[in-house]
């Protein structure tokens, strides 16, 4: 039996790789997709092969992940549940598309991750590989073998798989660091220091703030105070200004996707601060109507995702009507990074609905008796209903004002 797995190295995919061994009898394939986690890959591969990985593969799919992914994820101002940027969500679709082409590639019999039974990566995962390769088994061992954290680090040990005993799960990429476990899963208690470590903590940021200017063509980032970059050197290099200053911890409760509430944390400097200012812009050059809609649209765009359903129509048809909508949405925004917060406190485009002639409070050609019938017409309905409640006379009040207002005009 031949089987490619899903391989971070950690202790779960290193169990799994030696377990798969002893009671499948299994040739075992191990895979590393690079999306921007730090890690050492050459120890990775290393370790897999020491343990008996009869091949493996270390794939750099940041470029991808970035324009394909990422950028749809700005243009949906994506946060789940107003919060989490789904740095992890965004991610495993890519990382199944990837361990599906190799497993096409090596004529695999199956695929594994380290999935367990109660988070939300294993319906990603399980949702992502059906689409791709509906035919290809998917064997998941810590959900189907019981298999839990203190038995593993026995095992671990039994087999000198060296791995380090942590507190914390952690997962990282490109766009976001999610931090569980530990004194975390206690709701009641803040997040000690140690568990961040791509942002300062308010007392310990710079005590002038900093400013960033953030340029976008048609909803997607493009330049960095005045610099061209890629998506992928602009996401990192903010994440870096935006987490010295403290931006991008995220502390909420999550509804899973399998129900249960959880306690998570977060850390995505570049995230935040790239939704609000997207945000705003799209506040300055979108009319209320457009804006309004695309608020249900994006809060579905990223239900969707969180929820392992990258691959539903209904998130394509979604894409299309933002990337629509987006088109308008270029220009430059300005934010002030301080002490935890990305503040947007300027913004120009072309594209802009604002029209200073109209917003002034000074001389302009604006004609102010404009709004005298588009009161009434505006409120008539609720006028009426209320007067009609409180037994008052609605059609007099209404012939009344007309004649008062006429009166003034004339």
């Amino acid at each position: 039996m031949k089987v490619v797995l899903a391989y971070s190295g950690g202790l779960d995919t290193s169990v799994i790789l030696k377990l798969m061994q002893e009671k499948l009898n299994a040739e075992v394939i191990t895979v590393t997709v690079d999306v921007g986690q730090k890690d050492d890959f050459k120890k990775i591969e290393e370790k897999a092969l020491k343990f008996g990985a009869v091949k493996h593969y270390t794939i750099d799919a940041k470029e991808e992940f970035a324009k394909e992914y990422l950028a749809k994820a700005i243009k949906a101002n994506a946060l789940y549940e107003g919060a989490y940027p789904l740095a992890t969500a965004l991610a495993r679709p890519l990382i199944a598309k990837k361990i599906v082409e190799i497993a096409k590639k090596e004529n695999a019999d199956a695929i594994a991750h380290g999935c367990t039974g109660k988070g939300n990566d294993q319906v990603r995962f399980d949702l992502a590989v059906k689409a791709l390769y509906p035919e290809i088994k998917i064997i998941a061992p810590v959900r189907e073998w019981g298999l839990t954290r203190d038995w593993e680090m026995e095992y671990a040990k039994k087999n000198g798989i060296p791995v380090k005993e942590k507190i914390y799960s952690i997962d990282e990429n490109l766009w976001g660091r999610s931090i569980e476990g530990g004194i975390l899963e206690d709701p009641s208690e803040e997040p000690p220091q140690e568990v961040f470590e791509w942002t300062l903590s308010p007392e310990k940021t710079p005590e002038k703030p900093e400013y960033v200017t953030i340029e976008f063509e048609e909803g997607v980032p493009v330049a960095l105070n005045g610099k061209e970059m890629n998506l992928v050197e602009l996401i990192e290099t903010l994440n870096f200004i935006a987490g010295k200053h403290g931006v991008g911890r995220i502390d909420h409760i999550e509804d899973r996707t399998v129900g249960i509430k959880s306690r998570e944390v977060y850390e995505a400097p570049a995230a935040i601060t790239l939704i609000k200012a997207h945000k705003d812009l799209e506040k300055f050059v979108l009319t209320k109507w457009a804006l309004e809609f695309k608020e249900i649209v994006d809060s579905k765009w990223s239900w969707l995702v969180y929820n392992g359903l990258w691959f539903e129509p209904l998130r394509e048809a979604l894409d299309a009507f933002i990337n629509t909508v987006e088109e308008k949405v270029s220009g430059t925004v300005k934010v002030k990074l301080y002490k935890g917060n990305a503040i947007v406190v300027g913004r120009k485009s072309q594209n802009a609905l604002y029209d200073i002639n109209l917003a002034t409070f000074e001389k302009s050609d604006y004609d102010q008796k404009l709004a005298i019938g588009f009161i009434e017409l505006f409120g008539m309905q609720s006028v009426l209903a209320y007067s009609m409640a409180n037994k008052s006379k609605p059609m007099e009040a209404f012939g009344s004002k007309k004649l008062e207002a006429e009166k003034v005009i004339s």
